[in-house]
């Protein structure tokens, strides 16, 4: 069955293709137009040296070309994500008022749905999924640039072709880590994604002028070569991880690489709402990308909101919620630059995948939200386990001291607690005391561990993350009104926002395969 099924993959990528059937009826259209109506193609002969001069006729005819393209990716980032995140926005800033949050992405003008399946799943992974959206092909889960199955057969990104063919610099942000699959799906060509350190010696290799994010996840590989820091500096990078000489970084510095100073859970960047006064976020990588790409001939920025992602993993709510604000932030940097180059820039927001089922509007609250009560969560799950879950297991903390930190940095507070008449809808039931209750007497006597080693009950209810804070996360969620089905990705469907040149190519319902095939067609790359 495997073998057929490769089979059929060769015979379907030997066919034409819809998009090249189209492409070339619509060439055979335009010169219709113009054999049909010389007077108008005469009267348009100032225009011809022009449209010559495009390498892609269709363009020449009817457009531009975008010379400064931005890519941005909210990992994990479906509707629900979007939409959690504008009510919110709407609701604090307008004292609880039912009312609807602007992005800045959400006032593009273009909008299109796009679907995320790969080769093997309907739920994919980041690995599959970058590769559709980089490469215009499907593959295994897992599998970055790779043809699938085989696996032996390299496919070429859109930000490869762009830098080669057209000269454009090249530039690749993420808040995870910069070899994660995300961004590895824009330089690298891997069978496996966790190939940490190989797919960091492609990135020295690639030749791209400008990384920004997260540390390598296997910086030093096995100890017995170079680390991924040495290996950049020796192909020309500047390695940079002091964020004051970073801010120093001028344009014309040449090939960089900037690893975050501070760095959090996995050595990935602190979430939004984590972040310290003056700590470098998306947005700041974005500024310094758009500074350091500086370049007449173009360049290509794509940048990656990883911790969306890591966030629905772990069923935290507000931590999506800030990171999706956080990444408008970032979106809004690329609109300022557009609003400069207005004919010259494309910018596109999308999602690789959706994570973790999130749902608005929870079965106890019936047709409520209570988005407010997320105001009072001050940190995220993963800063929460490190400042204190930590010290609870080490030091057997009694339950109830455990929830003062909860009620000081969640609101959730305890029917005993001598405040409880103040609290509100954070008041806890005793079915969510009891079941906080129980999911810390389980983190005292495990921790976290990994699927194969808990029991399925344990797995639905806190995954294999520390179960007292999964069970804080869900219990906030639930009084906000907010849930999530799964720890793991869905099949949903994402949305793509467009605006600037080409941006009407974006619009409507198509395959995550055709990003790569409109930019291509758009920039005029082979």
């Amino acid at each position: 069955m495997r073998l057929m099924e490769r089979e059929d993959f060769r015979m379907k990528e030997n066919k034409m293709s819809r998009r090249s059937f189209l492409k070339a009826g619509a060439f055979a259209s335009a010169a219709g137009m113009l054999v049909a109506a010389p007077a108008a193609a005469n009267a348009a002969a100032p225009n011809a040296a022009k449209a010559a001069e495009e390498e892609n006729g269709l363009l020449g005819v009817f457009g531009g070309r975008p010379k400064y393209v931005f890519l941005f990716i909210g990992d994990g980032m479906g509707t629900a994500q979007i939409q959690s995140a504008r009510f919110y926005k709407g609701t604090v800033e307008n004292n609880g008022a039912v009312i609807e949050g602007e992005l800045s992405f959400t006032q593009f003008p273009e909008v299109g749905s796009v679907t995320t399946y790969d080769s093997t799943s309907f739920c994919p992974d980041s690995a599959s999924t970058a590769t559709s959206i980089a490469t215009g092909h499907k593959t295994e889960s897992g599998v970055i640039n790779m043809c699938p199955w085989t696996r032996d057969v390299p496919y070429e990104t859109i930000a490869e072709k762009l830098h080669a063919q057209k000269n454009y610099k090249v530039g690749v942000v993420s808040s995870v880590n910069i070899d994660h699959a995300t961004p590895a799906a824009f330089y690298a060509h891997q069978k496996t994604r966790k190939n940490y350190y190989a797919i960091g010696k492609e990135l020295a290799a690639s030749g791209f002028e400008y990384f920004a994010g997260g540390e390598f996840q296997k910086v030093n590989g096995d100890g017995t070569g170079p680390n991924n820091h040495e290996i950049a500096a020796q192909n020309g990078y500047n390695v940079v991880t002091r964020q004051a000489d970073a801010v120093a970084l001028k344009a014309g510095a040449g090939k960089t690489l900037i690893i975050a100073e501070a760095l959090a859970d996995g050595k990935a960047m602190n979430y939004a709402m984590d972040a310290a006064a003056g700590e470098w976020q998306l947005t700041d990588y974005v500024r310094k990308g758009i500074e350091l790409l500086d370049n007449k001939k173009g360049f290509f920025l794509m940048t990656e909101s990883g911790k969306i992602d890591w966030a629905c993993h772990a069923n935290d709510a507000a931590a999506s919620i800030h990171d999706v604000l956080e990444m408008s932030n970032a979106v809004q940097a690329a609109v300022d630059f557009y609003n400069t180059h207005p004919n010259d820039t494309l910018i596109l927001v999308t999602a690789d995948h959706e994570t973790g089922g999130m749902a608005i509007g929870y079965k106890t609250t019936n047709y409520d939200t209570f988005l407010t009560n997320l105001t009072h969560q001050k940190m995220s799950y993963a800063k929460f386990d490190s400042t204190y879950v930590k010290g609870y297991i080490a030091n057997k903390t009694p339950f109830e001291a455990a929830m003062a930190d909860v009620k000081a940095n969640f609101g959730l507070t305890l029917p005993t607690d001598p405040d409880a008449a103040s609290a509100g809808k954070l008041l806890l039931t005793d079915y969510e005391v009891e079941n906080l209750r129980k999911a810390y007497e389980r983190t005292l006597e495990v921790g976290a561990a990994s699927q194969k080693e808990m029991s399925q009950q344990d797995y639905e209810l806190y995954g294999t993350y520390i179960p007292f804070s999964m069970a804080i996360c869900h219990t906030i969620n639930h009084k906000s009104g907010m849930d999530h089905t799964t720890y793991a990705h869905t099949g949903a469907m994402v949305n793509i926002y467009a605006l600037g040149v080409g941006a009407e190519k974006f619009r409507g319902v198509f395959d995550n395969t055709e990003i790569y095939h409109k930019l291509a067609e758009l920039t005029g790359v082979q």
